[in-house]
């Protein structure tokens, strides 16, 4: 079948298996021109390893630092008429490239949150790994359903405690509106901690340390994006903002259970996901960074951050902030970046969107996430769905 991308609402339908393969690769490329990075932790776990910064920090262990990998996501396989899901797709590229490379690496694909994929996963570490030394929590999810009692909960992105008011972006139209958003109930507030907050973080490392899974001196990191003042009502100030203390309270947990080095909220700078494209406001926000970053010389994609991240933020005695995270996003929030930022988010129009961000661009790292608008791959050409090379 020839495959193109249908976009319905803020989701891509569809996924390119040459095109999902291309940019592994490219990945891949990228962490091994810029040579080894230096690492005792060679048995790592990614819960959520199929896209984005997940599968970017399964790559840049593999291949930058010669670790085995054992993944865990949730994925929709092809059928004979219908693609899969992207990370479907990127799970077996980065399988099919890291074998070859000589390295071990595991896929478990199930719902993360449940207890039968944490028992699944433990067995797979068992038999590959022995043990783990490094944890890479990247799930993201709308919905959780709490394996205790079989509720299920779905998070609610919107402000707390008033309405909110700000500008926002249609990407398909490229108009810029004001949208005024209005404020989240106390239930939904709680059932979006039970869903993006830390307790799935502090069951998981309970269910690997009960089973004996845990090396000693172990590591787990936990991915977050706090945000600039321009997001801050909808985003750090609302039901997300209650879900990221909800993740620092779990990492003083699970230190006070297992050891200073134990827990870190890792901060990340904005880049373009399906879930960020359904929150108001931050793809417009997202549009502007692009631009000033490019622009200031400072762009980084998923790759390029958790690069630095291993390359740089974690070499030595990690630097924490007063929080105890670490910070990947400090370029975005220099002052300097941030000052551009707001001298453009007061002038900003439909009309003078093109001058002052780069749309076009955010467009095409969307479909990036889903094999489409990558360069090198012909989308005209005849592939089978169920196959990735």
């Amino acid at each position: 079948m020839i495959i193109e991308p249908k976009i319905r609402g803020f989701i891509c339908t569809t996924a390119h298996p040459t095109g999902c393969a291309t940019n592994v690769q490219r990945q891949i490329d990228h962490v091994v021109v810029k040579g080894p990075i230096p690492s005792a932790r060679k048995r790592v776990l990614v819960l959520g390893c199929s896209t984005g910064y997940g599968l970017a920090s399964r790559i840049v262990n593999t291949f930058g630092s010669d670790a085995d990998t054992v993944g865990v996501s949730f994925e929709r396989p092809p059928a004979e008429s219908k693609t899969a899901s992207a990370g479907w797709y990127n799970n077996r590229a980065f399988e099919n490239r890291a074998r070859a490379a000589g390295r071990k690496a595991v896929t478990i694909e199930g719902d993360a949150f449940s207890d039968a994929i944490k028992a699944e996963t433990v067995e797979a570490i068992r038999a590959n790994l022995g043990q783990v030394d490094l944890i890479v929590y990247s799930v993201a999810s709308p919905v959780r359903t709490d394996p205790k009692d079989g509720v299920t909960y779905r998070s609610a992105i919107k402000p707390y405690g008033g309405q909110v008011t700000s500008k926002t972006l249609n990407t398909a139209t490229g108009e810029v509106s004001e949208i005024t958003v209005e404020p989240a109930s106390e239930e939904e507030a709680q059932a979006t901690v039970k869903v993006m907050g830390g307790e799935d973080w502090e069951l998981w490392i309970k269910a690997l340390s009960e089973a004996g899974v845990l090396a000693d001196g172990f590591r787990s990191l936990n991915y977050t994006y706090l945000g600039s003042e321009l997001t801050w009502p909808i985003y750090h100030k609302g039901t997300l903002g209650r879900a990221k203390a909800d993740l620092d309270r779990a990492a003083a947990a699970i230190r006070a259970d297992h050891g200073a080095q134990a827990a870190n909220v890792v901060a990340l700078k904005a880049v373009v996901t399906q879930a960020s494209a359904a929150i108001p406001v931050v793809p417009l926000y997202g549009t502007l960074l692009i631009k000033v970053m490019d622009e200031m010389g400072l762009g980084e994609g998923t790759i390029e951050q958790i690069d630095r991240l291993f390359r740089v933020k974690m070499q030595g005695e990690v630097a924490l902030d007063e929080d105890s995270r670490v910070r990947v996003d400090d370029w975005e929030l220099s002052d300097t970046v941030q000052a551009e930022l707001k001298k453009r988010w007061a002038m900003l129009t439909t009309e003078n969107l093109p001058v002052l961000a780069d749309l076009p661009k955010h467009r095409e790292e969307f479909l990036k996430l889903f094999g489409f608008a990558i360069g090198g791959v012909d989308y005209s050409a005849d592939v089978d769905p169920q196959i990735v090379n």
